[in-house]
């Protein structure tokens, strides 16, 4: 099941507590990114997502510049009151932090998220923001799966550990092995720093890419779904590579002029 965390307080909290509740996973027993090292890494915050009993609550994704003006995402991180994923404008307020590897740093972008659209398959949205992003080079779309034994770089914004009661605020990373490659998913297994780097809570839709000599980065996979942080487990990503098409006609059909 797709992870997301909810900020709330008093009874609310205490209700999903008990219930416990699922939540969206960052970089556990992984390490910080250089200053200014992966500027295409997205932090995403939402706010007043509405919650079933009337009440609403605060959460966060990661995710990827895919585009000038569009990023690549969970699908999970868009949805109405029940959990459906939705399509449109934005089901909540959500900001968009680009370029920056700090939350303090003052470079970069803070943007607002305007449209989300929902692919076809797997747990993948893309979203427009409020302004196009010029001085930034997006991240390539892979055009075919990896192999197993693949080794991929995840760089995320969410907790360091499950039980933290924040997110990160520093962008983090770290490497995972390809352990499995589905049709719409791709498994891995924490790499490096350790074996049990892994996604945490508010890191999906954060990117798996590769990265090769004198190459830029390649976009692989999103965080979707695991055990909780940190882990030697499998963690279940969205593959990116059967969307290329989906992704660059979605974004003709919905780009400014």
């Amino acid at each position: 099941m797709p992870r997301k965390r909810y900020v709330v307080t008093g009874a609310v909290a205490l209700a999903l507590a008990v219930a416990g509740s699922t939540a969206a996973f960052a970089v556990a027993d992984g390490e910080p990114a250089a200053e200014g090292q992966f500027p295409f890494a997205v932090k995403l915050r939402m706010t007043n997502i509405p919650n079933p009993d009337g009440t609403t609550r605060a959460s966060g994704c990661s995710g990827s510049l895919i585009a000038a003006q569009w990023i690549l995402t969970a699908g999970h991180c868009f949805h109405d009151v029940n959990r459906v994923p939705t399509s449109g404008p934005v089901p909540y307020p959500t900001t968009a932090q680009v370029g920056r590897t700090d939350d303090a740093d003052t470079t970069g972008y803070l943007l607002d998220v305007t449209e989300d659209y929902q692919a076809p398959s797997g747990d993948i949205s893309i979203a427009k923001l409020s302004s196009p992003i010029g001085d930034i080079d997006p991240i390539a779309l892979s055009d075919a799966p990896p192999a197993v034994g693949d080794i991929l770089r995840i760089a995320g914004w969410g907790k360091l550990l499950n039980t933290d009661p924040d997110a990160a605020t520093h962008l983090q990373t770290g490497q995972v092995k390809v352990v499995s490659v589905g049709s719409t998913t791709i498994g891995v297994q924490g790499y490096a720093p350790k074996s049990t780097t892994s996604g945490c809570q508010e890191d999906s839709g954060a990117p798996y890419f590769a990265e090769s000599d004198g190459e830029a980065p390649r976009l692989v996979s999103t965080d979707q779904t695991g055990p909780s942080c940190p882990h030697d487990q499998t963690e279940t990503t969205a593959r990116v590579d059967p969307l290329s098409d989906w992704v660059r006609s979605t974004i003709a059909a919905h780009q400014d002029g």
